[in-house]
């Protein structure tokens, strides 16, 4: 089988990071996440994408420990498989492996094409990217977009 090359930087715009979300509970972090995500195009339908998260939440923890959450929707309501980051100033309640409270949320929008290969592999990256204490640490004190973008590309 055929390695697909995954580039984040293709995945991840900057105007979908928000390093200073001022939000209180997982939802309201998650519809933050969404808003970015219909402003720069990626989201065509807000009602069905957090419907689609909201029901695979549901599912199973998505909190991955360490502070960090990957929410992730496949959803009719895509246009175009993309990530949206935020940091939140507060620890926010969310289902964890660690039952630790989390600050940084990685939101998956992933279209209706990309649900099965392409996903799971863009999961696989991110979530062995996360493996890495360094590039967590990373993520989660980053200044700025592009350093997040970098520290999550970097191959493992």
């Amino acid at each position: 089988m055929e390695e697909l090359e995954i580039d984040l930087s293709e995945l991840i715009d900057e105007t979908a990071i928000d390093l200073k979300m001022d939000v209180q509970s997982k939802s309201e972090a998650i519809e933050k996440l969404t808003d970015l995500l219909i402003s720069n195009g990626a989201i065509e339908s807000k009602e069905t994408f957090l419907e689609d998260v909201f029901e695979r939440e549901e599912q199973g923890l998505t909190g991955i420990g360490n502070g960090i959450a990957i929410p992730h929707g496949k959803s009719t309501g895509v246009q175009k498989t993309s990530i949206a980051i935020g940091r939140s100033k507060n620890g926010l309640e969310w289902e964890t492996l660690d039952e630790e409270p989390v600050q940084t949320i990685i939101l998956f929008a992933v279209t209706e094409n990309d649900k099965n290969n392409f996903h799971l592999k863009l999961l696989a990256k991110i979530a062995g990217a996360l493996a890495d204490e360094n590039v967590c640490y990373q993520v989660k004190n980053a200044d700025n977009a592009n350093e997040i973008i970098r520290a999550l590309q970097k191959e493992n």
